[in-house]
């Protein structure tokens, strides 16, 4: 795959699969939303219930920046399936501009959420490299 097609598959995705390594070297892998730009992708900390606001990801990542982000799509039609790999290092958004940027992003991407919506921490995980697989081409 192109990158040009696969980055306009990620901004039609809806949902992916965000890895980080644990400090045991096992993976932790949870369900997220995110919003792609350019070679960033911005991956929230919602305000949906959570045991705790000190999230495993986020240490994870505070202890060593590796992430994978997983994007794929499944159909009963077999030929019609792909998938999308990031890697890259993952980080909290820290300045306020980009944090900013990241809300706006996500805001304009999920109707789910408003403006009075907790978007924060942010992740900003920076893609530095990527796979992707298809069943066959399409249009």
């Amino acid at each position: 795959m192109e990158r040009d097609q696969v980055w306009r598959l990620l901004e039609a995705s809806r949902v992916a699969i965000l890895g980080t390594v644990q400090a045991d070297g096992s993976p932790h892998l949870v369900p997220c939303v995110f919003a792609p730009r350019g070679r960033l992708v911005y991956i929230p900390v919602d305000s949906k219930p959570k045991q705790t606001r000190s999230l495993q990801r986020l240490q994870n990542l505070t202890r060593t920046a590796l992430a994978t982000l997983l994007v794929h799509h499944w159909d009963e039609d077999w030929a019609r399936l792909w998938w999308v790999r990031l890697d890259g290092r993952g980080r909290v958004a820290g300045s306020a501009s980009e944090i900013e940027l990241a809300r706006e992003l996500l805001l304009a991407r999920y109707n789910q959420y408003d403006e009075g919506t907790r978007l924060e921490p942010i992740i900003a995980f920076e893609v530095l490299r990527w796979r992707a697989w298809q069943a066959k081409r399409w249009d």
